[in-house]
């Protein structure tokens, strides 16, 4: 393989891909390396993306690797976010209207508390979630935010972390916000039901 290469190497800079500078270094630019890219065959590409992969992991496990910046963090913190954010929605979506339709049904006839409602609804909700979240999380990429090219080091970094988590717990917690609002049409009814309650109770005149 390394025979190849150096071939490889000699062969682009005689077609002018590289150049050599006073200290016998290879100046290779982004354009350059996209020719020397087009004049390999299939199987030479495949050989040269193995080596680098090879050289990129000796030099992970050698050095330190680079942190992330700023905007790699914030994209994977909005990366993350995303699909939480459904799930937040999902689930007190599905645990409000579902609590409330048992605590108005079942639980009359039943006799069980409102709370009871409420976690039965939860668990509702929660076996859901499980069915939907492909569905979820393939809208989230629909949308168009990727997450950001780090090496497997940078991944395991206490920064890329934190804002991996940080992510989650904002979507999640603006998700489950945002599917609350049955409960502008369950207060309604309910404001509803306790009027009609108050009629029924009024001596008749």
């Amino acid at each position: 393989r390394s025979t190849l290469l150096r071939s490889f190497c000699v062969s682009a800079y005689s077609k002018g891909v590289g150049k050599h500078t006073g200290t016998h270094e290879i100046i290779l630019t982004k354009q350059r390396a996209q020719d020397l890219i087009l004049r390999l065959k299939p199987e030479e590409r495949k050989i040269l993306m193995e080596e680098l992969t090879v050289h990129t992991e000796k030099t992970e496990k050698n050095g330190k690797a680079t942190m992330p910046t700023g905007d790699q963090l914030r994209m994977l913190a909005i990366h993350n976010a995303l699909p939480f954010v459904g799930f937040g929605f999902l689930d007190n979506f599905i645990m409000i209207v579902a609590g409330d339709y048992i605590d108005t049904t079942i639980g009359i006839g039943l006799g069980i508390s409102t709370m009871a409602a409420a976690g039965l609804g939860n668990a509702i909700s929660d076996a859901a979630g499980i069915g939907s979240a492909w569905y979820v999380e393939k809208l989230a990429v629909k949308i168009g935010v990727q997450a950001p090219s780090l090496t497997p080091a940078q991944l395991e970094m206490a920064a890329t972390r934190w804002s991996a988590n940080i992510g989650r717990a904002v979507g999640v917690f603006l998700g489950c916000i945002l599917g609350m609002f049955p409960l502008l049409f369950l207060s309604s009814k309910e404001g509803m039901r306790q009027s009609q309650l108050q009629e029924q109770q009024k001596p008749a005149s």
